[in-house]
């Protein structure tokens, strides 16, 4: 009887949830809010890149007083590790990346926010003040939870 020895065991993959947006930085301040995370701070990155040529100014935009890429800015948990040399996220993150239409369809993934047993009233009204608005109540053997759509239409629940 021959017996396998496994191989080490791989490292989780690291990953960032892409969100295709029309304007990226409205989008990101609405999640940045909505999710208590941090917009990334890439201005040291930006300004190097300003300062070899690397990177054209128009394809930068000041964005809460600082540079900003034109057309991408992520969000990411304030508890998680970043790269202080580009202020990239290492941990939880949502980017957000410009494209020229805007959302047409029911989208393919969505996000589900858990405020907690008996918040989710107050963490959709606190969800419309920032922008959202309620799409559905669904009420099924299998829970109760809100529909809502971001500034820009993207369905996600609040369960």
């Amino acid at each position: 009887m021959t017996t396998q020895t496994p191989g080490p065991t791989p490292a989780p993959l690291h990953w960032k949830l892409v969100v295709d947006a029309v304007d990226p930085h409205t989008q990101a301040d609405f999640w940045a809010a909505a999710l208590h995370y941090t917009a990334e701070d890439n201005s040291a990155l930006i300004e190097r890149l300003l300062s070899v040529g690397a990177l054209p100014g128009a394809a930068t935009v000041e964005y809460h007083g600082r540079p900003a890429f034109r057309d991408l800015i992520a969000v990411r948990h304030p508890g998680d590790p970043y790269d202080p040399e580009t202020g990239t996220g290492l941990g939880r993150r949502l980017l957000f990346q410009r494209v020229p239409e805007p959302k047409t369809v029911k989208n393919r993934l969505h996000l589900d926010l858990h405020p907690g047993q008996g918040r989710r009233g107050d963490e959709v009204a606190r969800l419309r003040a920032l922008g959202a608005r309620v799409l559905a109540e669904v009420k099924e053997p299998s829970g109760e939870w809100v529909v809502m759509a971001d500034p820009e239409g993207n369905e996600f629940c609040v369960h």
